[in-house]
Protein backbone atom coordinates (compact mmCIF):
# COMPACT_ATOMS: atom_id res chain seq x y z
CA UNK A 1 0.00 0.00 0.00
CA UNK A 2 1.57 3.49 -1.04
CA UNK A 3 1.78 5.52 2.22
CA UNK A 4 -0.06 8.55 1.83
CA UNK A 5 1.84 12.02 1.17
CA UNK A 6 -0.12 14.50 2.39
CA UNK A 7 0.56 12.85 6.24
CA UNK A 8 4.18 13.46 6.03
CA UNK A 9 5.03 16.36 8.16
CA UNK A 10 6.84 19.27 5.98
CA UNK A 11 9.50 19.62 9.00
CA UNK A 12 10.91 16.05 9.87
CA UNK A 13 11.87 15.52 13.54
CA UNK A 14 15.56 15.56 13.84
CA UNK A 15 17.76 13.71 16.35
CA UNK A 16 19.16 15.08 19.55
CA UNK A 17 21.73 17.21 19.74
CA UNK A 18 19.95 18.83 16.62
CA UNK A 19 23.22 18.38 14.43
CA UNK A 20 23.45 15.62 11.54
CA UNK A 21 26.82 15.19 10.12
CA UNK A 22 27.08 14.95 6.10
CA UNK A 23 27.53 12.29 4.54
CA UNK A 24 29.93 12.07 1.58
CA UNK A 25 28.03 9.42 -0.50
CA UNK A 26 24.99 12.40 -1.13
CA UNK A 27 27.04 13.97 -3.92
CA UNK A 28 30.16 13.91 -5.69
CA UNK A 29 32.85 13.86 -3.45
CA UNK A 30 34.67 16.39 -5.36
CA UNK A 31 31.89 18.89 -5.06
CA UNK A 32 32.79 21.42 -1.97
CA UNK A 33 31.01 21.47 1.16
CA UNK A 34 29.57 25.02 1.16
CA UNK A 35 28.55 26.93 4.43
CA UNK A 36 27.12 29.54 5.22
CA UNK A 37 27.55 31.58 8.58
CA UNK A 38 24.09 32.98 9.80
CA UNK A 39 20.13 31.62 10.15
CA UNK A 40 18.50 34.32 8.51
CA UNK A 41 16.43 34.17 5.72
CA UNK A 42 18.77 34.81 3.03
CA UNK A 43 20.48 31.90 4.64
CA UNK A 44 17.60 29.61 4.53
CA UNK A 45 16.68 30.47 1.48
CA UNK A 46 20.54 30.39 0.04
CA UNK A 47 20.84 26.91 1.59
CA UNK A 48 17.69 25.64 -0.07
CA UNK A 49 18.85 26.32 -3.39
CA UNK A 50 22.40 24.93 -2.56
CA UNK A 51 20.81 21.53 -1.84
CA UNK A 52 18.65 21.40 -4.44
CA UNK A 53 21.81 22.29 -6.51
CA UNK A 54 23.26 19.19 -5.05
CA UNK A 55 25.81 20.87 -2.64
CA UNK A 56 26.15 19.22 0.59
CA UNK A 57 25.84 22.56 3.23
CA UNK A 58 26.89 23.17 6.32
CA UNK A 59 25.11 26.30 8.39
CA UNK A 60 26.98 27.36 11.23
CA UNK A 61 25.15 29.15 14.23
CA UNK A 62 25.51 30.40 17.54
CA UNK A 63 22.97 28.81 18.86
CA UNK A 64 22.51 25.68 16.43
CA UNK A 65 19.48 23.81 18.60
CA UNK A 66 17.52 26.94 18.24
CA UNK A 67 17.44 26.97 14.47
CA UNK A 68 17.96 23.55 13.41
CA UNK A 69 14.45 22.85 12.71
CA UNK A 70 14.15 26.00 9.93
CA UNK A 71 16.37 24.18 7.73
CA UNK A 72 15.76 21.53 5.42
CA UNK A 73 16.45 17.96 6.52
CA UNK A 74 19.66 17.85 3.96
CA UNK A 75 21.55 20.78 5.89
CA UNK A 76 23.47 20.32 9.07
CA UNK A 77 23.41 23.03 11.36
CA UNK A 78 25.70 22.96 13.66
CA UNK A 79 28.25 26.12 15.42
CA UNK A 80 30.11 28.59 13.72
CA UNK A 81 33.45 26.98 14.22
CA UNK A 82 31.97 23.67 13.16
CA UNK A 83 30.97 25.15 10.06
CA UNK A 84 34.05 26.85 9.17
CA UNK A 85 36.26 23.86 9.63
CA UNK A 86 34.30 21.15 8.17
CA UNK A 87 33.33 24.17 4.53
CA UNK A 88 35.52 24.28 1.71
CA UNK A 89 33.33 27.50 0.37
CA UNK A 90 31.77 29.80 3.05
CA UNK A 91 29.09 32.30 2.41
CA UNK A 92 28.67 34.98 5.27
CA UNK A 93 25.19 35.86 5.45
CA UNK A 94 25.34 37.61 9.02
CA UNK A 95 25.38 41.89 9.40
CA UNK A 96 28.07 43.56 8.38
CA UNK A 97 28.25 45.60 11.83
CA UNK A 98 28.76 41.62 13.19
CA UNK A 99 31.44 40.79 11.08
CA UNK A 100 34.08 41.75 14.01
CA UNK A 101 32.39 38.85 15.66
CA UNK A 102 33.62 36.24 13.68
CA UNK A 103 37.49 36.90 14.15
CA UNK A 104 37.69 34.05 16.86
CA UNK A 105 37.03 31.75 12.89
CA UNK A 106 40.34 33.46 11.67
CA UNK A 107 42.33 30.37 12.17
CA UNK A 108 39.77 27.37 10.29
CA UNK A 109 38.82 30.29 7.36
CA UNK A 110 42.76 30.61 6.41
CA UNK A 111 43.07 29.64 3.06
CA UNK A 112 39.44 29.49 2.05
CA UNK A 113 36.92 31.58 0.03
CA UNK A 114 34.65 33.75 1.64
CA UNK A 115 31.52 35.04 0.27
CA UNK A 116 30.29 38.71 1.47
CA UNK A 117 26.32 38.38 0.77
CA UNK A 118 25.77 41.59 2.96
CA UNK A 119 23.92 45.47 2.32
CA UNK A 120 24.73 48.69 3.60
CA UNK A 121 21.62 50.30 4.82
CA UNK A 122 22.31 53.58 2.87
CA UNK A 123 24.45 54.17 -0.43
CA UNK A 124 28.08 54.71 0.24
CA UNK A 125 29.96 57.17 -1.77
CA UNK A 126 32.99 56.84 -0.15
CA UNK A 127 34.35 53.39 1.19
CA UNK A 128 35.17 50.91 2.24
CA UNK A 129 32.88 48.80 1.66
CA UNK A 130 31.38 45.77 3.58
CA UNK A 131 33.47 43.36 1.53
CA UNK A 132 36.37 45.47 1.66
CA UNK A 133 36.41 45.45 5.94
CA UNK A 134 35.65 42.18 5.82
CA UNK A 135 39.16 41.08 3.81
CA UNK A 136 40.73 43.43 6.53
CA UNK A 137 39.53 40.96 9.34
CA UNK A 138 40.43 37.95 7.33
CA UNK A 139 43.77 38.55 5.17
CA UNK A 140 44.54 34.93 4.60
CA UNK A 141 41.22 34.64 3.06
CA UNK A 142 40.31 35.28 -0.46
CA UNK A 143 37.14 37.13 -0.33
CA UNK A 144 34.44 37.32 -2.94
CA UNK A 145 31.09 39.68 -3.32
CA UNK A 146 28.35 38.97 -4.75
CA UNK A 147 24.90 37.12 -4.15
CA UNK A 148 23.62 40.48 -2.63
CA UNK A 149 21.68 41.74 -5.67
CA UNK A 150 19.60 38.38 -5.14
CA UNK A 151 16.57 38.35 -2.88
CA UNK A 152 15.97 35.45 -0.64
CA UNK A 153 12.72 34.87 -3.06
CA UNK A 154 14.62 34.84 -5.38
CA UNK A 155 17.10 32.27 -4.07
CA UNK A 156 14.04 30.07 -2.47
CA UNK A 157 11.86 29.97 -5.91
CA UNK A 158 14.82 30.10 -8.66
CA UNK A 159 16.41 31.92 -11.21
CA UNK A 160 13.05 31.91 -13.30
CA UNK A 161 11.18 34.14 -10.92
CA UNK A 162 13.75 36.52 -10.63
CA UNK A 163 17.01 38.24 -12.04
CA UNK A 164 19.35 35.54 -12.94
CA UNK A 165 22.75 37.93 -12.90
CA UNK A 166 24.73 37.42 -10.08
CA UNK A 167 27.82 40.42 -9.72
CA UNK A 168 30.64 38.89 -8.41
CA UNK A 169 34.18 41.13 -8.03
CA UNK A 170 37.73 39.72 -6.06
CA UNK A 171 41.21 39.93 -5.67
CA UNK A 172 41.77 36.17 -6.52
CA UNK A 173 40.77 34.95 -9.96
CA UNK A 174 40.21 31.79 -8.55
CA UNK A 175 38.31 32.09 -5.91
CA UNK A 176 35.80 33.65 -8.28
CA UNK A 177 35.90 30.96 -10.50
CA UNK A 178 35.03 28.60 -7.29
CA UNK A 179 32.02 30.86 -7.13
CA UNK A 180 31.34 31.37 -10.63
CA UNK A 181 30.82 27.14 -10.78
CA UNK A 182 28.35 27.70 -7.72
CA UNK A 183 26.98 30.59 -9.34
CA UNK A 184 26.07 28.37 -12.82
CA UNK A 185 25.32 24.97 -10.82
CA UNK A 186 22.13 27.15 -9.04
CA UNK A 187 20.88 28.49 -12.18
CA UNK A 188 22.04 31.77 -12.49
CA UNK A 189 24.67 34.02 -14.54
CA UNK A 190 27.96 35.04 -13.15
CA UNK A 191 28.70 38.74 -14.09
CA UNK A 192 32.64 39.43 -13.19
CA UNK A 193 32.95 43.12 -11.64
CA UNK A 194 36.53 43.07 -11.06
CA UNK A 195 38.97 43.53 -8.26
CA UNK A 196 37.61 43.80 -5.08
CA UNK A 197 37.33 47.61 -5.48
CA UNK A 198 34.44 47.87 -7.32
CA UNK A 199 32.40 45.90 -4.33
CA UNK A 200 31.32 49.06 -3.10
CA UNK A 201 29.67 49.52 -6.36
CA UNK A 202 27.50 46.06 -6.21
CA UNK A 203 26.76 47.13 -2.76
CA UNK A 204 25.44 50.11 -3.92
CA UNK A 205 23.72 48.66 -6.53
CA UNK A 206 20.16 47.18 -4.52
CA UNK A 207 20.20 50.58 -3.16
CA UNK A 208 19.33 52.88 -5.73
CA UNK A 209 15.52 54.06 -6.30
CA UNK A 210 15.15 54.25 -9.96
CA UNK A 211 17.98 56.00 -11.20
CA UNK A 212 17.43 55.82 -14.90
CA UNK A 213 13.84 56.94 -14.34
CA UNK A 214 13.76 60.22 -12.44
CA UNK A 215 14.18 62.60 -15.00
CA UNK A 216 11.65 60.97 -16.92
CA UNK A 217 9.41 60.74 -14.03
CA UNK A 218 9.64 64.60 -13.05
CA UNK A 219 8.82 65.49 -16.76
CA UNK A 220 6.02 63.44 -16.52
CA UNK A 221 4.86 65.36 -13.43
CA UNK A 222 6.00 68.86 -14.43
CA UNK A 223 4.30 68.71 -17.90
CA UNK A 224 1.09 67.02 -16.19
CA UNK A 225 1.01 69.45 -13.47
CA UNK A 226 1.81 72.11 -16.54
CA UNK A 227 -1.30 71.21 -18.49
CA UNK A 228 -3.56 70.18 -15.72
CA UNK A 229 -3.78 74.01 -14.68
CA UNK A 230 -3.53 75.17 -17.79
CA UNK A 231 -6.79 73.67 -18.88
CA UNK A 232 -8.13 74.48 -15.39
CA UNK A 233 -7.98 78.11 -16.20
CA UNK A 234 -9.40 77.74 -19.82
CA UNK A 235 -12.31 75.57 -19.18
CA UNK A 236 -13.23 75.85 -15.54
CA UNK A 237 -12.07 79.02 -14.05
CA UNK A 238 -12.67 80.83 -16.95
CA UNK A 239 -16.56 79.81 -17.18
CA UNK A 240 -17.05 80.68 -13.50
CA UNK A 241 -15.40 84.15 -13.54
CA UNK A 242 -16.57 85.94 -16.74
CA UNK A 243 -19.97 83.72 -16.88
CA UNK A 244 -20.94 82.32 -12.94
CA UNK A 245 -20.75 78.72 -14.30
CA UNK A 246 -19.79 76.21 -11.91
CA UNK A 247 -18.13 73.09 -13.62
CA UNK A 248 -15.76 72.23 -11.49
CA UNK A 249 -17.06 68.50 -11.42
CA UNK A 250 -14.77 68.72 -14.80
CA UNK A 251 -11.96 68.73 -12.45
CA UNK A 252 -11.47 64.61 -11.92
CA UNK A 253 -12.23 63.11 -15.27
CA UNK A 254 -12.85 65.56 -18.37
CA UNK A 255 -9.79 68.15 -17.12
CA UNK A 256 -7.05 65.04 -16.55
CA UNK A 257 -8.65 63.56 -19.65
CA UNK A 258 -7.66 66.61 -21.62
CA UNK A 259 -4.32 66.56 -19.72
CA UNK A 260 -2.83 63.11 -20.46
CA UNK A 261 -2.81 63.22 -24.20
CA UNK A 262 -1.30 66.37 -23.82
CA UNK A 263 1.74 64.65 -21.72
CA UNK A 264 1.73 61.46 -23.56
CA UNK A 265 2.18 63.69 -27.20
CA UNK A 266 5.21 66.03 -25.56
CA UNK A 267 6.82 62.94 -23.83
CA UNK A 268 6.63 60.63 -27.25
CA UNK A 269 8.32 64.15 -28.78
CA UNK A 270 11.16 64.11 -26.21
CA UNK A 271 11.94 60.70 -27.20
CA UNK A 272 13.39 61.68 -30.68
CA UNK A 273 14.25 65.12 -30.00
CA UNK A 274 17.69 63.68 -28.20
CA UNK A 275 18.67 62.23 -31.43
CA UNK A 276 18.08 65.30 -33.85
CA UNK A 277 20.44 67.40 -31.74
CA UNK A 278 23.08 64.86 -31.82
CA UNK A 279 22.73 64.55 -35.38
CA UNK A 280 22.81 68.22 -36.02
CA UNK A 281 26.06 68.11 -33.76
CA UNK A 282 28.09 65.88 -35.35
CA UNK A 283 27.00 67.77 -38.95
CA UNK A 284 28.06 70.88 -37.12
CA UNK A 285 31.28 69.31 -35.89
CA UNK A 286 32.14 67.45 -38.59
CA UNK A 287 33.17 64.49 -36.26
CA UNK A 288 31.67 62.01 -34.47
CA UNK A 289 34.56 61.31 -32.25
CA UNK A 290 33.83 64.44 -30.07
CA UNK A 291 31.65 63.84 -26.95
CA UNK A 292 27.97 65.34 -26.64
CA UNK A 293 27.36 67.53 -23.61
CA UNK A 294 26.83 66.25 -20.40
CA UNK A 295 23.40 66.86 -20.43
CA UNK A 296 22.26 65.34 -23.86
CA UNK A 297 24.30 62.39 -23.03
CA UNK A 298 21.68 61.83 -20.00
CA UNK A 299 19.17 62.28 -22.02
CA UNK A 300 19.85 59.96 -24.84
CA UNK A 301 20.28 57.14 -22.24
CA UNK A 302 16.75 57.69 -20.81
CA UNK A 303 14.84 57.80 -24.26
CA UNK A 304 13.40 53.84 -23.32
CA UNK A 305 11.87 55.55 -19.86
CA UNK A 306 10.14 58.58 -21.66
CA UNK A 307 9.02 56.40 -24.08
CA UNK A 308 7.59 53.82 -21.36
CA UNK A 309 5.69 56.89 -19.83
CA UNK A 310 4.31 58.36 -22.73
CA UNK A 311 3.27 55.12 -23.36
CA UNK A 312 1.58 54.97 -19.86
CA UNK A 313 -0.07 58.22 -20.50
CA UNK A 314 -1.41 57.20 -23.60
CA UNK A 315 -2.90 54.18 -22.29
CA UNK A 316 -4.61 56.11 -19.10
CA UNK A 317 -6.43 58.77 -22.06
CA UNK A 318 -7.72 55.96 -23.65
CA UNK A 319 -8.90 54.28 -20.44
CA UNK A 320 -10.32 57.56 -19.51
CA UNK A 321 -12.18 58.52 -22.89
CA UNK A 322 -13.80 54.74 -22.48
CA UNK A 323 -15.67 55.73 -19.35
CA UNK A 324 -16.61 59.65 -20.28
CA UNK A 325 -20.25 58.39 -21.64
CA UNK A 326 -20.63 56.77 -18.14
CA UNK A 327 -20.33 59.45 -15.96
CA UNK A 328 -24.05 61.12 -14.80
CA UNK A 329 -23.66 64.66 -16.16
CA UNK A 330 -22.51 63.35 -19.93
CA UNK A 331 -25.78 61.48 -20.01
CA UNK A 332 -27.28 64.55 -18.44
CA UNK A 333 -26.08 66.43 -21.57
CA UNK A 334 -27.04 64.26 -23.72
CA UNK A 335 -30.66 64.44 -22.75
CA UNK A 336 -30.50 68.03 -22.80
CA UNK A 337 -28.96 68.09 -26.23
CA UNK A 338 -31.64 65.95 -27.49
CA UNK A 339 -34.81 68.14 -25.76
CA UNK A 340 -33.10 71.62 -26.80
CA UNK A 341 -32.75 69.87 -30.56
CA UNK A 342 -36.77 69.04 -30.00
CA UNK A 343 -37.90 71.83 -28.81
CA UNK A 344 -36.05 73.94 -31.21
CA UNK A 345 -37.62 72.11 -34.20
CA UNK A 346 -34.51 70.36 -35.98
CA UNK A 347 -35.45 67.17 -37.62
CA UNK A 348 -31.98 66.71 -39.02
CA UNK A 349 -28.88 67.58 -36.91
CA UNK A 350 -26.29 65.82 -38.85
CA UNK A 351 -23.16 67.56 -39.20
CA UNK A 352 -21.22 66.01 -42.14
CA UNK A 353 -17.95 67.53 -41.55
CA UNK A 354 -18.19 66.59 -37.58
CA UNK A 355 -18.86 63.26 -38.63
CA UNK A 356 -15.96 62.55 -40.64
CA UNK A 357 -13.60 64.52 -37.99
CA UNK A 358 -14.70 62.32 -35.21
CA UNK A 359 -13.91 59.11 -37.79
CA UNK A 360 -10.33 60.27 -38.90
CA UNK A 361 -10.03 61.52 -35.13
CA UNK A 362 -10.58 58.21 -33.35
CA UNK A 363 -9.25 55.67 -36.41
CA UNK A 364 -6.01 57.98 -36.16
CA UNK A 365 -5.52 57.62 -32.39
CA UNK A 366 -6.32 54.19 -32.33
CA UNK A 367 -3.75 53.51 -35.07
CA UNK A 368 -1.06 55.69 -32.76
CA UNK A 369 -1.86 53.85 -29.77
CA UNK A 370 -1.17 50.62 -31.65
CA UNK A 371 2.13 51.80 -32.61
CA UNK A 372 3.26 52.94 -28.99
CA UNK A 373 2.35 49.55 -28.06
CA UNK A 374 4.57 47.79 -30.59
CA UNK A 375 7.20 50.39 -29.55
CA UNK A 376 6.20 49.61 -25.33
CA UNK A 377 6.76 45.63 -26.35
CA UNK A 378 9.96 45.56 -28.19
CA UNK A 379 11.55 47.46 -25.46
CA UNK A 380 11.72 44.73 -22.82
CA UNK A 381 14.45 42.91 -22.97
CA UNK A 382 12.96 39.98 -23.67
CA UNK A 383 11.27 40.40 -26.47
CA UNK A 384 14.70 42.90 -27.84
CA UNK A 385 16.95 39.93 -26.80
CA UNK A 386 14.99 37.81 -30.00
CA UNK A 387 15.07 40.45 -33.03
CA UNK A 388 18.29 41.71 -34.52
CA UNK A 389 19.71 44.97 -34.41
CA UNK A 390 18.32 45.87 -37.79
CA UNK A 391 14.81 44.75 -36.75
CA UNK A 392 15.05 46.74 -33.12
CA UNK A 393 16.04 49.80 -35.32
CA UNK A 394 13.22 49.84 -37.62
CA UNK A 395 10.54 49.54 -35.06
CA UNK A 396 11.94 52.06 -32.80
CA UNK A 397 13.08 54.43 -35.13
CA UNK A 398 11.06 53.95 -38.50
CA UNK A 399 7.67 53.20 -36.57
CA UNK A 400 8.15 55.13 -33.64
CA UNK A 401 8.49 58.12 -35.90
CA UNK A 402 5.09 56.88 -37.69
CA UNK A 403 3.63 56.83 -33.79
CA UNK A 404 5.14 60.04 -33.60
CA UNK A 405 3.37 61.43 -36.90
CA UNK A 406 0.04 59.34 -35.91
CA UNK A 407 -0.13 61.18 -32.58
CA UNK A 408 0.15 64.51 -34.49
CA UNK A 409 -2.81 64.24 -36.98
CA UNK A 410 -4.18 62.73 -33.87
CA UNK A 411 -4.22 66.24 -32.04
CA UNK A 412 -4.57 67.99 -35.40
CA UNK A 413 -8.24 66.20 -35.85
CA UNK A 414 -9.04 67.10 -32.56
CA UNK A 415 -8.18 70.72 -32.85
CA UNK A 416 -8.99 70.75 -36.34
CA UNK A 417 -10.08 74.78 -37.30
CA UNK A 418 -10.50 75.52 -33.82
CA UNK A 419 -7.40 77.20 -33.83
CA UNK A 420 -8.86 80.27 -35.58
CA UNK A 421 -12.02 80.59 -33.38
CA UNK A 422 -11.21 83.48 -31.38
CA UNK A 423 -13.87 82.26 -28.84
CA UNK A 424 -11.37 79.44 -28.13
CA UNK A 425 -8.75 81.64 -26.76
CA UNK A 426 -10.20 82.08 -23.04
CA UNK A 427 -8.23 84.53 -20.82
CA UNK A 428 -6.13 85.10 -24.08
CA UNK A 429 -4.54 81.93 -23.61
CA UNK A 430 -4.51 79.31 -26.80
CA UNK A 431 -6.26 76.07 -26.78
CA UNK A 432 -4.11 73.60 -25.24
CA UNK A 433 -3.15 71.19 -28.35
CA UNK A 434 -1.65 74.88 -30.16
CA UNK A 435 0.58 74.23 -27.44
CA UNK A 436 1.12 70.51 -27.67
CA UNK A 437 1.84 70.45 -31.16
CA UNK A 438 5.07 72.66 -31.19
CA UNK A 439 7.42 70.36 -29.81
CA UNK A 440 5.96 67.08 -32.37
CA UNK A 441 6.08 69.47 -35.54
CA UNK A 442 9.98 70.84 -34.78
CA UNK A 443 10.82 67.37 -34.58
CA UNK A 444 9.04 65.92 -37.89
CA UNK A 445 10.60 69.14 -39.72
CA UNK A 446 14.19 68.12 -38.12
CA UNK A 447 13.52 64.41 -39.39
CA UNK A 448 12.58 65.43 -42.72
CA UNK A 449 15.34 68.34 -42.51
CA UNK A 450 17.75 64.90 -41.68
CA UNK A 451 16.03 63.15 -45.14
CA UNK A 452 17.25 65.42 -47.63
CA UNK A 453 20.33 63.75 -49.81
CA UNK A 454 22.76 65.86 -49.19
CA UNK A 455 22.46 66.08 -45.32
CA UNK A 456 21.81 62.41 -44.68
CA UNK A 457 24.82 61.50 -47.54
CA UNK A 458 27.19 63.73 -45.16
CA UNK A 459 25.76 62.68 -41.85
CA UNK A 460 26.53 59.02 -42.88
CA UNK A 461 29.85 59.56 -44.00
CA UNK A 462 30.26 61.20 -40.53
CA UNK A 463 28.60 58.06 -39.07
CA UNK A 464 31.49 55.87 -40.52
CA UNK A 465 34.34 57.86 -39.60
CA UNK A 466 34.74 60.77 -41.91
CA UNK A 467 36.04 63.71 -40.12
CA UNK A 468 35.86 67.24 -42.39
CA UNK A 469 39.31 68.62 -40.28
CA UNK A 470 41.03 65.51 -41.33
CA UNK A 471 40.22 64.99 -45.19
CA UNK A 472 39.77 61.38 -44.75
CA UNK A 473 38.35 60.28 -48.58
CA UNK A 474 36.40 57.14 -49.10
CA UNK A 475 33.84 56.03 -51.07
CA UNK A 476 30.37 55.66 -49.26
CA UNK A 477 28.62 51.73 -50.02
CA UNK A 478 25.95 51.32 -52.79
CA UNK A 479 22.38 51.87 -51.92
CA UNK A 480 21.85 48.05 -51.91
CA UNK A 481 25.05 47.40 -49.80
CA UNK A 482 24.00 48.91 -46.72
CA UNK A 483 21.19 47.02 -45.90
CA UNK A 484 19.17 49.88 -44.26
CA UNK A 485 21.61 49.82 -41.13
CA UNK A 486 22.43 53.44 -41.92
CA UNK A 487 19.70 55.28 -40.17
CA UNK A 488 20.66 59.20 -40.17
CA UNK A 489 18.57 59.92 -37.03
CA UNK A 490 19.84 56.79 -34.68
CA UNK A 491 21.95 57.52 -32.48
Amino acid sequence: MMPDEMSRPLIRERGDGGARHLEASVSDPSTPVIGILGTGDFSRSLARRLVASGYQVVVGSRTPKRFVALFPEDVEVTTQLEAANQADLVFVAVYPEHHSTLVELKPALVGKVLVDVSNSLCINQNGPSNAELLADYFPESSVVKGFNTISAWTLQMGPRDGGRQVFLCGNSQKAKNTVKSVCHRMGFIPVDMGLLSSSLEIENMPLHLFPSWRFPVFCTSFLFVFFYLYNFLRDVLQPFVTEGKKVFYKMPIEIVNVTLPSVALVMLALVYLPGLLAAFAQLRSGTKYNRFPSWLDRWLTTRKQLGLCSFMCAVLHTIYSLCLPLRKSARFKLIAAAYKQVKSGVEDPWVDEEAWRMELYLSVGIMALGLLSLLAVTSLPSVANTINWREFSFIQSTLGYCALFMATAHTLLYGWNRAFDLKQYRFNMPPTFVLVLVLPFAVLLGRLALCVPCVAGRLRKIRRGWERSRHVCFTLPAEDCRNGLENVSNV
